[in-house]
């Protein structure tokens, strides 16, 4: 008969053993819905979200933006927000947004497209922006951008930034993540 005392170490043995292939089991990506900054907009993204704001310079004024993101499978998923007071000044922000990220890409191999998502404005028009891939060995980061905006019942525009910085483990996770954005 074994002896109680060796039976205790045996099934912690074994519990750690069963924590240690789950552990080991768990997907890189956990997808889930978030919603983002109360303005409607539910993004799905492959990890527990970090929030914060800062104020980010769009054109002459200074900007609050909320941003909503993490770091998942070798890249970072983020979703900024502005709240702007009307169309025009959300055209303003949008192109001022977008020059200011095309200004930190230098030499970069940019491809611009336009977009689409149910329910964005048509002005400003979504717009989407995509760093190639580097070859291997260069340092520049993959880096795929989506801007767009949804009109508010008080008249003021909702604007986003859907970012992936990285170049994700999985060749999916980048189209699930826009895949995923959704306006009410």
């Amino acid at each position: 008969m074994p002896s109680p005392f060796l039976a205790r170490p045996r099934s912690r043995l074994a519990a750690l053993a069963v924590a240690a292939l789950l552990a080991a089991c768990s997907p890189a990506f956990n997808w889930r819905e978030v919603p983002i900054a109360g303005a409607g907009l539910v993004a799905m993204l492959p990890c527990k979200a970090d929030r914060a704001t800062r104020a980010l310079p769009l054109g002459a004024e200074s900007v609050q933006v909320d941003m909503t993101g993490c770091e998942a499978g070798g890249a970072t998923f983020a979703i900024a927000h502005a709240s702007a007071n009307g169309p025009e000044q959300a055209e303003a922000w949008l192109r001022a947004w977008h020059s200011a990220t095309r200004g930190q890409l230098g030499e970069a191999e940019v491809a611009e497209s336009s977009a689409s998502l149910p329910r964005a404005t048509a002005v400003p028009a979504p717009l989407r922006l995509e760093v190639a891939p580097p070859p291997q060995g260069a340092s520049a980061t993959p880096l795929q951008v989506l801007w767009f905006a949804q009109s508010q019942k008080d008249g003021s525009v909702a604007l986003y930034q859907a970012t992936v910085l990285g170049r994700p483990s999985s060749v999916e996770a980048s189209k699930t993540f826009f895949e995923g954005l959704r306006l009410p």
